[in-house]
């Protein structure tokens, strides 16, 4: 989906946290991981991936069962590296 043509608001951006199994999302300069196994709340999610304008935050990337939020160059490529 490109984001630029349809927006995801808080409740889309929340429906795509809760179907990955693990959530990173960057914070000014810390990565917070959250496990979807925990069952957070849906302020908790929407706390860590959706912006101030409402929508979720970009970049987001789903890979697999993880999704990211935010960029942290570090965590991509910690990530998205091949094994």
């Amino acid at each position: 989906m490109d984001a630029k043509k349809q927006a995801i608001d808080r409740a889309g951006a929340i429906a795509l946290a809760r179907e990955a199994a693990t959530v990173y999302a960057t914070k000014g300069k810390n990565v917070v991981r959250l496990e979807m196994k925990t069952n957070p709340t849906d302020d908790e999610i929407a706390a860590l991936v959706v912006g101030p304008s409402g929508n979720l935050r970009a970049p987001a990337l789903r890979v697999g069962k993880t999704l990211l939020v935010g960029f942290d160059e570090g965590t991509y490529s910690t990530l998205l590296s091949p094994p």
